[in-house]
């Protein structure tokens, strides 16, 4: 069992994913709480959670997994990952009650949208976990029903059993599709937290080509000051939202693409993100809003 384990976790950590022991038998964390923590090792600095300790080094794996047949959680934020959980009826007794996969169906139905093929992995109770590569321009975090009943997402701050591991007797196993897709953009859009920037925007000026360019500008100017005065913690965010927010004036015309990715470019790198990181959360963001901004004079 051991041997077993250990290879989930190793092929886990060879697909850039960071896993942590789980009690055996169970989804619990057997990492040691702060209340108890020695404070030594990668803790000598202070307490470091579950999130925080899990790794791909394959050294500190095979150390962890030597010591007792541990299951294998997936510590899903660093590990780039949106996992939607798709639950069965707490109440075995009811026949009836509909399950996650049924009511995610329908919420993709209203939608528009199939459902979507991805890396899928058969859960102990029955149910099913989908695996999607998150997008890097927003932080994700966990939901419990807020997209549909039984149906939860695990993203930073949250984390799920590995194919391979075993709880109460019944093995987490790879079923379906094995191909990681990316966060469906519709999914992307539900799961966004409400922000003043995601609201109807205040409609442009219609008078005058001038006057449109200085409100343009103007947003511009202040969207780049936001991003460039974000403390750690929220500035890729921030830069997504910003990029979200003036991608309606790149579709209006009244901003050039590259005025906007240099402006926000620079805020971005002016509050400690690498360029890479801007440069991605930008395409991403920009791509999303000049797509769902029609042209001027093809309003509704």
């Amino acid at each position: 069992m051991n041997e077993q384990l250990l290879r989930a976790a190793l092929d886990a950590a060879g697909r850039g994913w960071h896993v942590f022991p789980l009690r055996p038998g169970t989804k619990r964390p057997a990492l040691h709480g702060e209340t108890s923590c020695p404070r030594t090792g990668p803790c000598a600095s202070g307490h470091l959670k579950w999130e925080q300790r899990a790794t791909t080094d394959p050294d500190r794996i095979r150390a962890a997994w030597s010591l007792a047949p541990y299951n294998v959680g997936i510590a899903c934020g660093p590990s780039g990952l949106l996992v939607v959980d798709l639950d069965m009826p707490k109440d075995k007794g009811s026949s009836d009650a509909p399950c996650g996969a049924t009511t995610f169906q329908a919420l993709c139905e209203r939608n528009g949208q199939p459902v979507p093929r991805t890396r899928t992995i058969r859960t102990a109770s029955g149910g099913t976990h989908l695996y999607f590569t998150a997008p890097a321009a927003a932080r994700l975090h966990n939901t419990a029903g807020t997209l549909a009943p039984l149906v939860d997402t695990r993203a930073h701050g949250g984390y799920v059993v590995a194919a391979g591991s075993t709880v109460d007797g019944t093995p987490y196993k790879l079923e379906g599709p094995a191909l990681l897709r990316p966060l469906p953009a519709w999914l992307m859009a539900l799961l966004v937290p409400p922000h003043p920037v995601n609201r109807q925007p205040t409609p442009l000026p219609t008078a005058g080509t001038e006057r449109r360019t200085r409100y343009a500008e103007a947003a511009l100017t202040r969207e780049a000051a936001t991003v460039a005065q974000t403390g750690e913690g929220g500035r890729n965010t921030a830069l997504f939202r910003a990029a979200r927010a003036l991608g309606r004036f790149v579709a209006s015309g009244d901003l050039p693409r590259h005025v906007v990715e240099e402006a926000l470019q620079g805020a971005g790198e002016a509050a400690g993100l690498s360029a890479a990181e801007c440069r991605a959360t930008l395409r991403s963001a920009l791509n999303w809003s000049i797509a769902h901004n029609p042209p001027r004079g093809q309003a509704a």
